[in-house]
C-alpha cells in the first residue's frame, strides 16, 4: 500500500502507522527514496529506480537500512548515492547480490539479525540469533554460503546431538553463558539454519536450501501431555503454593495454560483489550501466527472476570515495576513441578492436554486446529493418532455384541442384534 508522497523527516516516519500489510512511504524531495513500514511496525528505508533507466525497466528495491540505525537524513544522503549510480547505468541491488553470494555464513547470519528477523517478537529473536551464533558459526561459519552441503549440515547435527557446540562459560561479574546440546537443540540448529537460507533465497544469493533434505531427530517431547489424574495433582500443587504466598500472577498464568491451551507468552502478555468476556473470545493481535480469535472456556472466563485490574497498565498480568508484563513465573514453575512429580513437563504441555483432551472427546482435526489457533492443519497432525481413540471406543459398542454372539453361537446373548421385519 503506498500513500502520497511527503517530505519524510523523523516525526513524519515515527507517526507512520502500521497495517496489516506493508505501507510504502515516498518523500516527496528525493524521488524514489522512500520507507516501509512492515505489519510488525519495523520501518527500513528504500530507493526505488529502473534498471537501464526508461519505462520498459526492471523495476529494482534497494534496502538501505534500518529506522532508528539510521536517521532520516543519513538514510536520504545513502539514497542519493544509490539513485545517482543507477543513473550512470548500473545497478547497485545487483552488485550487491553478487557480492554477497560470496559470504560466509557467519556473514549471512548476521545480514539475516538485522534485515531477516523483523517477523519475530524481540524475545525469540535474541533467542533465536544466540542458538545460530552459539552452534551454527562454530560449524559452519567460515563456510561460503554457496558451498554448503545437505553433508555439512547433517555433520553439524550430528556435533550438536553429541553435545560439541555445549558450553558453560563466565562472561562477565553476574554474566553466564550456557549452551545445550542433545537432540532438540539440534533440531532447533537445523531448523534455524533452514530459515536464514529461506531468506538468502529469498534474497537470491543461493538458489537452493541445504536444510531442506535433512532428516531432523524426533522431538518426542512435543506429544508430551497430561492425564487428568495428573492434571489433578497440578492443581493441588498450585493450591499448596499459593499457601505459601506463591505470587497469585503466577498462579493464575499457569491455571489460563491449562484452561485455554494458549502458548505461554500468548497468556503472560494478554491484555484486557483483548479479552471479550461478552463474546467469551479471547482476540489475540499478535500471536505466532498473526492476529487469532480463541474461544474461552466458563472456567478461564472465571478466572479472567476474577482479576483486578491495574489502571496503569494494559495487561491482565502487570509487572511489579515498569510498564511491562509480569515474567516471574519460571520459579514458581520449577515448585509446581517437582510437588506434582511432572518430570520434564513444560507450560506447552499444557497446550498439549488441550489438544489431546479435544481428539479424544471426538473433535475433529480442525476445530482442534481452531481451539489452538492453529494456522496450517499440520501442526494440529501430531494429534492425529489420539482421534482413533473415540473411533475404538464407538467400534467395540458396536461390535462387542457381535463378537459375543459369534463367540457364543447364541443369538439370546445379543439382543441388540435383532432385527424387525
Amino acid at each position: 500500500m503506498a500513500k502520497k508522497p511527503v517530505r519524510l523527516t523523523k516525526t513524519v516516519v515515527e507517526h507512520c502507522p502500521r497495517q496489516k500489510s506493508d505501507v510504502f512511504l515516498w518523500d516527496a524531495e528525493l524521488k524514489g527514496f522512500g520507507v516501509r513500514v512492515w505489519p510488525s511496525g519495523r520501518k527500513t528505508f528504500i530507493a526505488k529506480y529502473r534498471v537501464g533507466g526508461g519505462r520498459n525497466g526492471l523495476t529494482r528495491r534497494f534496502t538501505i537500512g534500518t529506522f532508528g540505525t539510521l536517521t532520516v537524513d543519513e538514510a536520504r544522503a545513502a539514497a542519493k548515492k544509490v539513485l545517482a549510480a543507477a543513473l550512470q547505468g548500473s545497478d547497485p541491488s545487483a552488485e550487491r547480490t553478487a557480492k554477497r553470494r560470496e559470504m560466509t555464513i557467519a556473514g549471512l547470519i548476521s545480514l539475516y539479525g538485522s534485515e531477516g528477523t523483523y517477523h519475530l517478537k524481540e524475545r525469540n529473536r535474541r533467542w533465536m540469533l544466540a542458538r545460530l551464533q552459539h552452534h551454527i558459526v562454530p560449524s559452519l561459519g567460515r563456510k561460503k554460503i554457496t558451498d554448503v552441503r545437505v553433508g555439512d549440515v547433517e555433520q553439524m547435527m550430528r556435533d550438536v546431538k553429541a553435545g560439541k557446540t555445549a558450553k558453560d562459560e563466565r562472561t562477565g561479574p553476574r554474566a553466564r553463558v550456557i549452551v545445550r546440546g542433545g537432540s532438540g537443540a539440534a533440531t532447533k540448529a537445523v531448523r534455524d539454519l533452514s530459515a536464514v537460507f529461506n531468506f538468502a533465497i529469498r534474497r537470491e544469493l543461493v538458489p537452493v536450501n541445504p536444510c531442506a533434505a535433512v532428516r531432523k531427530p524426533a522431538d518426542a517431547k512435543r506429544k508430551r501431555f497430561l492425564t487428568l489424574e495428573e492434571v489433578v495433582r497440578f492443581g493441588k500443587a498450585l493450591e499448596n503454593i499459593e499457601a505459601e504466598d506463591a505470587n497469585p500472577k503466577a498462579t493464575n498464568i499457569m491455571r489460563l495454560w491449562v484452561l485455554t491451551g494458549c502458548r505461554r507468552d500468548e497468556i503472560a502478555e494478554l491484555m484486557w483489550s483483548e479479552v471479550d468476556f461478552e463474546a467469551s473470545i479471547l482476540k489475540l493481535e499478535d500471536t505466532k501466527t498473526g492476529f487469532s480469535v480463541r474461544p474461552m472456556a466458563s472456567a478461564a472466563r472465571a478466572i479472567l472476570l476474577s482479576i483486578p485490574r491495574d489502571p496503569g497498565s494494559p495487561y491482565v498480568f502487570p509487572s511489579e515495576t515498569g510498564q511491562t508484563f509480569y515474567q516471574g513465573t519460571k520459579r514458581f514453575w520449577a515448585k509446581v513441578v517437582k510437588q506434582a512429580n511432572l518430570p520434564g513437563v513444560t507450560p506447552h504441555s499444557l497446550r498439549h492436554t488441550i489438544g489431546s483432551a479435544a481428539v479424544s472427546t471426538g473433535e475433529t482435526l480442525a476445530m482442534t486446529g481452531a481451539l489452538l489457533g492453529h494456522a496450517d492443519q499440520r501442526s494440529t497432525s501430531i494429534y492425529a493418532h489420539m482421534q482413533q481413540d473415540p473411533a475404538r471406543r464407538a467400534v467395540d459398542r458396536v461390535v462387542g455384541p457381535i463378537a459375543t454372539a459369534l463367540a457364543s453361537g447364541n443369538l439370546a446373548v445379543a439382543p441388540s442384534l435383532r432385527y424387525s421385519s
